[in-house]
């Protein structure tokens, strides 16, 4: 063991080159080493896995709670075999994050209650763990904020904020409000991210559609290219998860009445 004042001296140390792991580990690591006869370069290896590994964790963490994703929204458990046109290869290579490097948007469709918040939010979290920075928002939280930043001259740094997300998750586009103001910030949010940064999109209405999300042709128009132009299309045409989940609960009950 070294002694005391060299002890407090290398915490120190491990602390000003931020290796918590290692502070922490130390001792204990060494003491394992000497029993099993592992050397100097055995020893630091497995502290210097354990620092990675920590790190990488607390990363993670870091990001996924940043990203305000919703809780429990994983690809694990998104049942894929509902959706016919949906594959799991497309899926997995989304999740490993290249279509972040090419600034390419997700654009996720289907009936309420399908699950194209849980898709959205399971792809964000998959990019989380991979070390990318992402966003979730609904749309007409994210719509409030914007308006909110213009009102206050400060449009423009919310839009620099918002760019340090490589992917900004806006979900259920079709419920914001209907209003001239609300839909312009929202367009000028995507026309700023083409071809700059990634958007996931969720939304029960077809393009075909959105003109009732932009109030005139040529914004709707205008809004569809930018987000087409580069960009993987979802649809999930299934019956919504809720409805299932209640027939099942129905039947179970009525199961359990027939058999009193």
């Amino acid at each position: 063991m070294i002694p005391e004042n060299k002890q407090s001296e290398l915490e120190s140390l491990l602390h000003s080159f931020h290796l918590p792991s290692f502070t922490k580990n130390y001792q204990s690591y060494a003491r394992q080493a000497e029993k099993e006869r592992i050397d100097h370069v055995g020893y630091l290896f497995q502290l210097s896995k354990l620092e990675s590994e920590d790190r990488y964790n607390r990363k993670t963490e870091r990001l996924i709670k940043q990203a305000k994703l919703p809780r429990g929204k994983t690809l694990e458990k998104f049942d894929l075999t509902k959706f016919s046109g949906l594959s799991q290869s497309q899926v997995s290579e989304l999740a490993e994050g290249g279509c972040l490097d090419r600034t390419e948007n997700v654009l996720i469709f289907g009936n309420p209650g399908t699950g194209k918040t849980h898709l959205a939010s399971a792809l964000g979290r998959e990019w989380c763990l991979r070390g990318r920075r992402v966003f979730f928002t609904t749309a007409s939280a994210l719509v409030q904020d914007l308006l909110a930043a213009r009102r206050d001259l400060k449009l423009n740094l919310l839009l620099k904020r918002l760019d340090v997300f490589e992917a900004v998750i806006i979900d259920d586009i079709s419920y914001i409000p209907q209003n001239r103001d609300e839909t312009d910030v929202l367009f000028v949010l995507l026309s700023e991210r083409y071809e700059r940064r990634s958007v996931v999109i969720t939304s029960n209405l077809p393009f075909s559609q959105w003109n009732k999300v932009f109030k005139d042709e040529m914004t709707t128009m205008a809004a569809v290219d930018r987000l087409v132009h580069h960009s993987s299309v979802l649809e999930l045409n299934g019956e919504s998860y809720r409805a299932e989940s209640a027939k099942r609960k129905n039947k179970k009950e009525d199961e359990k009445k027939g058999q009193k």
